[in-house]
């Protein structure tokens, strides 16, 4: 490593040409977004601490051990994000969002924070795309919300992914298999760590990773079987929706997402190609959010989170680059200080023309500044010298075929518009 600083541990940087792939990745994941209807939001970075412990859920792993939590200059307990939902939640509570058309449908993407052992595919510094539909509990929309990240991903090209299943139940259903299920934990010789997290939330201990703790709960009671009929009747018709839209699924009983707030239908996108870090992406229906953190109503909503880091890995796994074009169509070559006074002034009109365009800077010869517009990625060269100057031309190099030319400098907006139209 050189230089004096390097970026926090666990947070990557993505700069030319692999941040291509970044930006396409999230632009296709939105893009899917937009397409069914759900417009943008911008979230603040942090937010007040309660609103995470409160919404996500104090007994989370999230909350009680990943968050960055410190105080502000005024004394203020404040936490960089964890996740979307949450402050999507209140911001609709708190600009009244909920008091007009519902469902209330946005997209968001940036970066997410949680302290975590940095590892391949997992960072503290996490960047997401997500959606919410706030305010209709309707299973036709959570086969939608589902089918914009699958959509997202196919869209990208990737394909040796699988999406997981399940239900969580509801409120009339939840309670009585709480009881069954830390009926059957209490009966296990577990940690005092795993005895706590069964009193507070028996559901996460099926979500631990350890080897020895997934034997010993092989045999757990699962919630797919304590399901109430209008919970059962949800989920069957989430699954008809995604049968009639084509997207395939397997059920997984034992599904559990790391938050508290979810109830009803509950998925995760897994990609193998990752190992240990297998989810790219999920999310589910979180019934009772809204009034958990101050609302006067009590509207379900669902949505997902998709890591657009790990959707880069995945497509790497599968050797796919989206990355599209170069980073330019056109490339300036001057050779001398009046071309490139003329190159500078051409490439203003190019842009202003919707093509972009970049210069050879720093007084390049003419063998060097070529090989920068074939790293370039450009389609055409435009070679000018003194004697083009004299001339009221331009040399244009099609970089596709190594066919070249000379043009008028009056013409050359259209001439490069003709040339890259489709």
């Amino acid at each position: 490593m050189s230089g004096e600083f390097a970026a926090p541990k666990g947070i990557p940087d993505y700069f030319p040409p692999a941040s291509a792939d970044f930006l396409a990745v999230r632009n296709a994941l939105t893009g899917a977004a937009h397409r069914a209807g759900y417009g943008h939001i911008e979230l603040p970075i942090f937010e007040d601490t309660a609103l995470f412990a409160r919404g996500v859920g104090e007994s989370t792993d999230v909350v009680s051990k990943e968050m960055y939590t410190f105080a502000d200059r005024g004394g203020r307990t404040v936490t960089l994000r964890p996740e979307g939902t949450a402050g999507v939640m209140r911001s609709v509570i708190q600009h009244g969002l909920d008091r007009g058309q519902l469902p209330v449908k946005v997209c968001y993407a940036g970066p997410f924070f949680r302290y975590e052992r940095p590892q391949a595919g997992r960072y503290r510094q996490l960047q997401q795309v997500g959606i919410e539909a706030i305010g209709v509990d309707d299973p036709a929309l959570d086969a939608e919300v589902i089918a914009v990240a699958d959509e997202g991903y196919k869209s990208l090209g990737l394909s040796g992914y699988r999406l997981e299943l399940t239900s969580l139940g509801d409120n009339t259903c939840r309670p009585q298999y709480r009881e069954a299920l830390q009926e059957f934990l209490f009966g296990l010789d577990l940690d005092e760590p795993i005895r706590e997290r069964a009193k507070i939330n028996p559901l996460r201990v099926l979500d631990d990773k350890r080897p020895e703790i997934k034997e010993m709960t092989a045999d757990a009671p699962l919630m797919l079987d304590h399901l109430s009929d209008t919970a059962r009747e949800h989920f069957d018709l989430v699954r008809t929706n995604l049968d009639r839209l084509g997207v395939e699924y397997v059920i997984n009983p034992r599904l559990v997402r790391g938050l508290d707030y979810y109830t009803k239908t509950t998925f995760e996108f897994v990609h193998d190609g990752l190992g240990a870090q297998s989810g790219i992406g999920g999310g589910g229906r979180y019934d009772g959010l809204m009034k958990q953190i101050g609302g006067k109503q009590d509207l379900s909503g669902i949505g997902f989170g998709i890591g657009v880091d790990r959707t880069v890995l995945a497509l790497e796994a599968e050797g796919v680059s989206v990355a599209g074009e170069g980073r330019v169509q056109v490339y300036g070559v001057p050779l001398g200080a009046a071309a490139k006074s003329e190159l500078v002034y051409l490439a203003g009109q190019l842009r202003a023309a919707g093509v972009s365009v970049d210069l050879a800077y720093g007084d390049r010869g003419l063998k060097g500044a070529m090989k920068a517009a074939d790293r370039s990625g450009a389609r055409v060269a435009l070679v000018l010298g003194d004697r083009e100057l004299d001339e009221r031309t331009i040399e244009l190099k099609d970089l596709s075929n190594g066919e070249q030319r000379k043009i008028a400098l009056d013409d050359v907006v259209a001439e490069i518009r003709a040339l890259l139209a489709p």
